[in-house]
């Protein structure tokens, strides 16, 4: 399996963004799909996962701003960023599970196997 993300970019504080991991290869193997970032000097933390069961879940720093959603049929996870911060800036990258559900993975890093090369997201204030 291998995930591409595009779509980054800049965006006032205030404003939205959407960010796409297309999805190649065998994705029965996929337990949860999730998307991370990771500012300069930071660790990387999740901001939202689903499964595939269209079940999602985020942290309470990014509930009700952003939205993750799957498209089954053309094999793409999105993430929808609304209502941004400055601090919302940062890598963003998509990844996946082949070991754990979603409820059990909770947003930790390394319970996910397969990463995407990351897309850049700017948030200016």
């Amino acid at each position: 399996v291998e995930l591409a993300e595009s779509g980054g970019g800049s965006a006032q504080a205030g404003g939205s963004l959407r960010v796409s991991c297309g999805i190649s290869g065998d994705i029965s193997r996929l337990e949860c799909m999730g998307w991370f970032r990771q500012a300069p000097g930071k660790e990387r933390e999740g901001v939202a996962m689903i499964d595939d069961n269209y079940r999602a879940k985020y942290p309470d720093f990014v509930k009700d701003r952003f939205i993750i959603s799957l498209d089954s049929a053309n094999n793409i996870v999105y993430l929808q960023m609304n209502k941004l911060k400055a601090e919302d800036t940062g890598m963003y990258y998509c990844a996946a599970t082949t070991q754990w559900y979603c409820v059990v993975a909770d947003f930790r890093a390394s319970d996910f196997d397969i990463w995407g090369q990351g897309t850049q997201v700017v948030v200016s204030s």
